[in-house]
């Protein structure tokens, strides 16, 4: 099967780069293929006495973020119908809604990413993503 618009959720880790070279693959099957590389920068919660505060993402952080998307941006290097960039926001409600703002028809996931340690108190992004989408989610491991 051939998918248009192929989102691809990407965060540097290495189950995601496996990912990112999968849909390369995808896109490369339907010549006119979209390939829309997203990395979200994570915001987070902290609750202090029953009051919950949210920390946006700092400096250094989006520094992070553009790092890890100019390394993205090396991995599509000359391919037609790409954009890379990064959002701020919660990874899988903000890939979601990208998702369907888009018109995306297939979200392409690394099985585990970078936050090991919030992968198990908070749930794996690629699992909330595959519970929630409403289009084909491709997990690569």
């Amino acid at each position: 099967m051939l998918y248009s618009k192929i989102i691809v959720a990407y965060d540097g880790s290495e189950h995601s780069e496996k990912a990112l070279e999968s849909a390369i693959k995808l896109a490369e099957q339907n010549h006119f293929s979209e390939l829309k590389v997203i990395y979200v920068v994570p915001f987070q919660q902290m609750v202090m006495g029953g009051e919950g505060f949210l920390l946006l993402p700092s400096d250094s952080q989006n520094k992070i973020a553009s790092a890890i998307v100019e390394k993205a941006k090396k991995a599509v290097e000359g391919l037609p119908y790409v954009n890379v960039f990064f959002k701020e926001g919660y990874p899988a409600k903000t890939i979601l809604e990208y998702t369907d703002s888009e018109g995306g028809d297939l979200i392409v996931v690394g099985s585990r990413g970078l936050g090991a340690i919030g992968e198990f108190v908070l749930g794996s992004v690629s699992h909330n993503i595959v519970q929630h989408a409403k289009v084909p989610v491709l997990v690569v491991k």
